[in-house]
């Protein structure tokens, strides 16, 4: 690859307000390892302070060299409850509150990875910090957290979606912004640089650099050349997109990972959208020749956006990773936003789009009175979704207010309506508990 090629396309795209949405930089924590509590805390304050020390100023510098906004600096780490497994500790917050003022000491947006993988039964760890989560978020500023409840490999944790919905309940009772920092995934993948999300997987390299580019501004004002035209022209103007988008993230991702000297991990090309107008992945779906993102021929827009946006993000970099697709969060794009105010895009239609998308139900507000037996039945939905089509999917829910009002989160959190659920009840499917088994197709060996 070389780099006058990639500054040509950068050139290229430069007026279309492309971005690179974050650079996360994958830190290991086994080796912070520790019996008591407040030592291993002091040596995951240690080195996530000496590893990451020159991130913010090293991504400022690429940023202001190359003409690129670099939006984000994040830092993500080893899964908090393998680390806290090792302790005697009853309560997490601890390890939440050094990650946080880690996180304040470098400067960086979010830091993720308080995270728990319960996919097939809990360990001692997992249900410590799936407990410790609402006191956790609550406490802190910076830190987000997830917990993976399910795979293909080894079906769904019905036990851990039963938990989760009650601990979201009580998060969002000691603060607001709590549920924005915490999602619920099935095949949540090891090297994913986007927050709420990311967590550096135990089988990744010690330090690491995961590199999230954007970029629905691009798409959709590239799309708006072709209007009229067959989806096979739509087709290749996407894949032509997200190559050059693709390009300029690995090189993005080459040059942090020389300056810091660690190793360069992935490019995750996700379309990740903002609420700025300009920057919609429904308006890019819009454009493809639908009124409104949610009427019949949303989820087939979508197919041909995510699939063309993988082809051409493999064309471009070998070291494509992460989620790489299209994100469709409610908040966080100004025409989701207009579709379900509009009574256009509900839950339903959502949940369809999940088969498709990067992702799942992400920022969602529901009513606060929604019982934690719903969210879990919403989690559980969605998970059957990811487990039975090899996919990552999540949930990343706000319970608050009532159905119609406005949540308002601020900068790249946005707005989110209020949306309603089924009043009926889900609690004895939910109740139940026990494992929902793989699937047959996961037997592949």
């Amino acid at each position: 690859m070389k780099q006058n090629q990639i500054l040509e396309t950068i050139r290229m795209i430069e007026e279309e307000n492309l971005d690179i949405r974050t650079i996360t930089m994958g830190i290991s924590l086994l080796d912070c390892i520790d019996s008591d509590i407040d030592r291993a805390c002091e040596k995951i304050y240690q080195k996530i302070t000496t590893k990451a020390k020159d991130l913010v100023k090293i991504g400022d510098e690429i940023g202001d060299e190359l003409g690129i906004p670099i939006i984000n600096k994040r830092v993500s780490v080893t899964p908090i409850a393998i680390i806290g497994a090792a302790t005697d500790a009853t309560d997490y917050t601890p390890f939440a509150l050094a990650l946080d003022r880690a996180a304040k000491e470098i400067g960086i947006d979010f830091i993720g990875g308080f995270t728990a993988l319960a996919q097939k039964g809990y360990q001692k760890g997992d249900k410590i910090l799936i407990d410790s989560l609402p006191k956790a978020l609550a406490a802190t500023d910076y830190v987000c957290s997830s917990v993976n409840v399910g795979s293909t490999k080894t079906g769904i944790n019905m036990d851990a979606v039963r938990d989760i919905g009650e601990i979201i309940v009580e998060a969002a009772k000691l603060d607001d912004m709590s549920c924005a920092k915490l999602v619920v995934f099935a095949n949540a993948v090891e090297d994913n640089p986007f927050m709420a999300g990311a967590f550096h997987g135990v089988g990744e390299a010690d330090v690491v650099i995961n590199v999230g580019v954007s970029g629905p501004g691009v798409v959709k004002r590239a799309l708006e050349k072709v209007r009229g035209e067959s989806f096979d022209v739509v087709a290749e103007v996407v894949k032509k997109t997200a190559f050059k988008v693709t390009r300029m993230g690995q090189l993005v991702g080459k040059m942090a990972s020389e300056r810091l000297g660690v190793e360069f991990g992935i490019v995750d090309l996700s379309l990740a959208p903002t609420p700025a107008v300009g920057d919609s992945v429904a308006r890019i779906l819009e454009e493809m020749g639908l009124e409104m993102v949610g009427t019949h021929g949303t989820t087939a827009a979508l197919a041909l956006l995510n699939d063309q946006v993988k082809k051409g993000g493999v064309m471009a970099c070998n070291q494509v990773g992460g989620l790489s697709g299209a994100f469709i969060p409610v908040s966080e794009d100004e025409g989701m936003i207009a579709a379900v105010n509009a009574g256009v895009l509900n839950l339903e239609k959502l949940e369809a789009m999940t088969a498709i998308c990067s992702v799942g139900l992400d920022m969602i507000a529901v009513p606060g009175d929604t019982p934690a037996s719903t969210i879990s039945a919403m989690i559980a939905d969605e998970a059957a979704i990811g487990v039975i089509n090899m996919k990552t999917t999540a949930v990343r829910v706000i319970p608050k207010g009532k159905v119609g009002e406005q949540i308002e989160f601020g900068g790249l959190l946005g707005t989110a309506p209020v949306m309603p659920v089924h009043k009926e009840s889900s609690a004895a499917f939910i109740s139940r508990g026990g494992h929902i088994p793989a699937p047959i197709h996961s037997f592949k060996n």
